[in-house]
């Protein structure tokens, strides 16, 4: 039967040809209209809306290459005087930081703190003229759709993600996203320790390209928490998941000197190296996140990170590898409460969820903080008795020992003075650098292995 229709036995060359036309034609139209919805932001799953195919979009990518993470940052919570009317009437002009390069790009927009459902009626991407500046380069500001649509509305609770536009992403520059809400939405979905500043403007400026409107300077990323690019230079994401030592809090504002900057600039440099995948790196650190416990509110305020993995990791754009560098502050957060057993038995259960993806994850030792406020003997203990199981091989694949490369080797309980930000817990621009240097590139490498 398949063989008569193939040949077209029965029915005559011009009919067979009308005839395929046509069901071409019905499949075309059929695969146009489809819509697919905003996913939960919640719970993990992520779903692309029209995954960069809609034939609305002009812009859609014409070249080839890998989709993989470029930047993103996890929702970390409702920012504080938002509740009621969010970012009503401003255009939100994000700047980000691209690691890696591409041809092409999207984005993912979060509505998780929202209690009601965010609309959003414009969108742009852009280059950034110069780093720090809200001005777009010239002919990169580009519309963006949502499933062939210039508007989305974002359910409270969910995130959507844009269709593809063609545009050239250098890797290492700003990238300027720019979103404008009309009405009231409710709390802004936000990550609060940027390290970056970003731009807000009065009314719908989402198009303009010199940046004056944008009078407003923010700390904060708001709605925006990932950007995707289609890439030449990287074949995978590496995606590392902290708390604030991951996040860069101290590290000096608007220069990209966290740990997982320098570690995506050496990345680059050793691309082509035999052992070194070509990877690019985004950063999931949320300040004074804990592996077991969660901040308060439904969702919760700082998700833990078992909570969290599965949207902020497993979830992301074509991962490859995980850094893990988490720890710290369940022990200092939890008074008389910290356990070592626990801890660990939590960090397993991460591990074992990203092989079970086929993922290799890199763990990190847990960095001394004698001389913070938190400093305590018996959390101390707590401390070397985790980084001893981590160091046992008993936790990870692999180990960057950040312990070992910071701390004052005439007191293993402290920071070394130079590496020290001068909190006596989070590292100084140094110091990240330090942490970058001593990683194993060649620890990302190859797949999970079979038991731990």
């Amino acid at each position: 039967m398949t063989k008569r229709h193939a040949g077209g036995a029965g029915v005559s060359p011009a009919r067979h040809g009308a005839l395929l036309a046509a069901i071409v034609a019905v499949i075309v139209v059929f695969s146009a209209a489809i819509y697919i919805g905003a996913s939960t932001d919640e719970g993990g799953g992520r779903t692309d809306i029209a995954g960069g195919r809609t034939p609305h979009n002009p812009a859609a990518p014409a070249s080839t290459g890998a989709w993989v993470g470029s930047w993103s940052a996890s929702p970390a919570g409702a920012e504080p005087g938002t509740e009621t009317n969010g970012m009503a009437g401003r255009s939100v002009r994000n700047v980000v930081h691209a690691s890696v390069g591409g041809t092409s790009a999207r984005i993912t927009l979060s509505n998780l703190y929202g209690q009601q459902p965010l609309s959003i009626t414009h969108a742009t991407l852009a280059v950034a003229m110069a780093t720090n500046n809200p001005a777009a380069a010239a002919d990169t500001m580009r519309r963006l759709t949502f499933g062939g649509n210039v508007s989305v509305i974002v359910p409270a609770g969910r995130q959507v993600i844009s269709d593809a536009v063609q545009i050239t992403v250098p890797r290492g520059s700003d990238i300027l996203v720019t979103t404008y809400s009309p009405t009231p939405s409710g709390p802004v979905t936000y990550h609060p320790q940027a390290r970056q500043m970003s731009y807000t403007a009065e009314g719908d400026r989402t198009e303009n390209v010199s940046g004056t409107p944008y009078t407003a300077q923010t700390p904060y990323w708001r709605y925006l928490t990932a950007l995707d690019v289609l890439s030449n230079e990287s074949d995978g994401t590496v995606v590392a998941i902290g708390d604030s030592l991951t996040d860069g809090v101290t590290s000096t504002v608007g220069a990209n000197k966290r740990w997982t900057d320098v570690l995506s600039e050496r990345l680059r440099n050793a691309a082509g190296s035999r052992d070194v995948p070509r990877y690019s790196i985004v950063n999931q650190g949320i300040s004074g996140n804990q592996v077991l416990a969660a901040g308060l509110g439904r969702p919760a305020d700082n998700p833990s990170g078992l909570s969290r993995f599965e949207r902020d990791v497993l979830s992301r754009t074509n991962v490859k590898a995980v850094v893990i560098d988490l720890g710290v502050n369940d022990i200092l957060r939890n008074p008389g409460r910290a356990d070592a057993d626990r801890i660990v038995t939590g960090l397993r259960t991460l591990v074992q969820q990203a092989h079970a993806r086929g993922l290799r994850v890199v763990g990190a030792t847990l960095m001394p903080f004698q001389g913070h406020r938190g400093y305590r003997n018996d959390r101390e203990a707590v401390r070397e008795a985790v980084n001893a199981r981590i160091r046992s091989g008993q936790v990870y694949d692999a180990v960057a020992d950040f312990d070992r490369a910071l701390r004052d080797p005439y007191n293993p309980r402290r920071l070394r003075a130079d590496y020290d930000s001068g909190d006596h817990l989070h590292p100084s621009d140094k110091g990240y650098q330090r942490m970058a240097d001593v990683f194993d590139l060649e620890s990302l490498k190859g797949a999970a292995p079979a038991e731990l």
